[in-house]
């Protein structure tokens, strides 16, 4: 800018606007924000979605910079691009027939970690073959007023600072999930109206969707009422401004779940430790999911309460990927070395599902006594947490025919062949080592490294099922609690009963939830058994009485997914 320029703008973060309309090789046309970086330097970061040609447009209102146009020629891509979601519950790159299996770890002051730290976790992380870092974009609470210490300012020199940790990180192969802040009370406080948050969000999407990032919201959002209007206030913004489509969700204390009918959200974050939990909302909703818990303390608790060990870390990852979710850890919730084991664990996990068509892999419902997943006729993932027994004896069918088949070591990363296996039900017997969990591999190998030479990503889209509600269809009711009237924050019984037992709902998964409607806040998590107790937690409603409802969910041994509902009135 110019002196006068200068004059007319002092606080250019706030009046001025700039835009750029770049159009491409073949004629498509993108719009993109500008943003002030300090003193009198404006920028606009645009990533070429193809090589070629380039034409690009200034508006603005400073009059000097309107009607600009200039050019520029893009060469060959050497990475693979951004993520997107794909094939319903998957990732994959913009590079063509280019897989991501998501695997992320947690540091949520990465933005003011000290240079060399960062640095290392980093270095460290890339080396294991992590592709994610979740972090908090404005560090703690102290450093978020120094980055936004007004609702109408923002420090240049803080982000010039991140965009050089993020730039570091995507050149290392790491993506950067942003974390907006730790809840919404955080984000009002520094950005108290609409206008200044929108305000923010175009220059965040500005600043950074030139990037290889995902965007997640706020760490948790259940705690606070104004949560899920911020976050779709958010997000609609995002799925207007941001060109690239970076994948959008938010983090939570149990899981994002609740508002994947929101329209913004495009992939659900769970922290949840519950395998129920994910098994149930994975034929809930046709999105991807990442699981945030392997290193929390378990079932929706924040990580920093309590501190878990490797093996229970490892069972959770093994856990959540034989479920269908990608993974991102929180080594921060772990003790000294066990942090760096859980993350060699992880790789090990990650370099065992980089050998599968893990873009095409489903949960498999053709088991009894375990879990798996398949893609059906080529190969088989078998998670056993502890070992087959008379009283737990484990058997998969397949269609008959002959396969390869090997254990896999989830401490060790080895393997251990096993004898070849022909016909149709295959009886699951020890592993080499009982001590510990371990992982069955069944394949056609030859079938599938022929797949692996396709031209073609995937190879079959999943089919989302339909939900069973019909009451003559539903195999079960909710008998228990059974007053009109409940009370939050106190244990209640509860209790699903079996209508039409039968082999299908022998093994049922079951999941409930608790959702105050007229609130707007989306469901929350009560209970993944039959029966028990539960509590309805007191800041699932703005306002008491309200009407509640209560669903559960159950996931017969076929696959199959149905819920029986039940209206009470919530009474404090």
């Amino acid at each position: 800018m110019t002196e006068q320029e200068a004059s007319q703008h002092p606080n250019p973060y706030a009046t001025v606007e700039l835009r750029a309309e770049f159009r491409g090789p073949k004629g498509d046309t993108y719009r993109l924000p500008g943003f002030w970086d300090g003193g009198r330097k404006f920028k606009i970061r645009f990533a070429p979605l193809a090589e070629g040609r380039w034409d690009f447009r200034v508006t603005s209102n400073i009059e000097r910079f309107t009607g600009k146009i200039e050019s520029f020629t893009a060469t060959p891509a050497v990475t693979p691009g951004f993520v997107y979601t794909f094939n319903v519950h998957h990732f994959r790159y913009s590079q063509p027939n280019t897989g991501h299996y998501w695997l992320g770890d947690t540091c949520y002051p990465l933005a003011i970690l000290p240079p060399d730290e960062f640095q290392r976790l980093v270095d460290a992380r890339a080396g294991q073959k992590f592709n994610h870092l979740r972090g908090l974009l404005l560090g703690d609470e102290a450093n978020a007023k120094r980055a936004i210490p007004t609702p109408d300012q923002v420090s240049p020199e803080f982000f010039q600072g991140l965009d050089e940790r993020v730039r570091y990180m995507n050149q290392k192969g790491l993506t950067f999930d942003v974390t907006l802040a730790p809840n919404a009370a955080q984000l009002e406080k520094l950005l108290p109206n609409w206008r200044q948050r929108e305000r923010f969000f175009r220059y965040l999407v500005a600043r950074y969707s030139a990037m290889n990032i995902t965007w997640q919201g706020f760490q948790t959002f259940e705690d606070d009422p104004e949560s899920p209007a911020l976050l779709k206030e958010f997000g609609d913004l995002l799925k207007q401004l941001d060109i690239y489509h970076h994948p959008r969700s938010t983090g939570a204390a149990s899981t994002s779940g609740s508002l994947a009918s929101s329209g913004w959200m495009d992939y659900v974050t769970s922290q949840t430790s519950d395998p129920d939990v994910f098994a149930v909302e994975y034929q809930l909703y046709a999105a991807p999911f990442v699981n945030t818990g392997a290193g929390a303390a378990g079932r929706g608790a924040a990580p920093a309460q309590i501190k878990v060990d490797v093996d229970a870390v490892r069972r959770r990852m093994w856990n959540a990927a034989i479920n269908g979710q990608h993974l991102t850890l929180d080594t921060s919730a772990l003790n000294g070395g066990a942090a760096e084991a859980a993350a060699t664990q992880a790789q090990h996990l990650r370099d065992f599902f980089a050998q599968t068509r893990y873009f095409d892999l489903e949960p498999y419902f053709g088991i009894e006594g375990a879990r798996a997943l398949a893609l059906e006729e080529v190969e088989y993932v078998v998670f056993l947490e502890r070992p087959p027994s008379s009283e737990n004896p484990v058997e998969l069918t397949v269609p008959k025919s002959g396969y390869d088949v090997s254990w896999f070591n989830p401490i060790t990363g080895e393997w251990v062949k096993e004898h070849e296996f022909k016909g149709d039900r295959f009886k699951v017997g020890g592993p080499p080592d009982p001590s510990h969990d371990w992982v069955l591999y069944v394949r056609k190998e030859g079938k599938k490294q022929g797949m692996m030479r396709s031209y073609k990503l995937e190879s079959r889209t999943p089919v989302m099922q339909e939900l069973q509600v019909n009451r003559n269809e539903v195999p079960f009711t909710i008998q228990l609690p059974s007053d009109s009237a409940l009370p939050p924050g106190v244990p209640l019984e509860f209790n699903a009963t079996l209508t039409r037992p039968g082999p299908a709902t022998r093994n049922m998964i079951w999941m409930w939830t608790g959702e105050a409607s007229s609130s707007g806040f989306g469901y929350r998590v009560l209970g993944t058994k039959q029966f028990g107790e539960f509590i309805v937690p007191a800041n699932i409603a703005r306002e008491y009485p309200t009407a509640l409802l209560v669903r559960v969910f159950g996931l017969d041994g076929n696959g199959k997914l149905y819920a029986a509902d039940k209206v009470y009135t919530l009474k404090k």
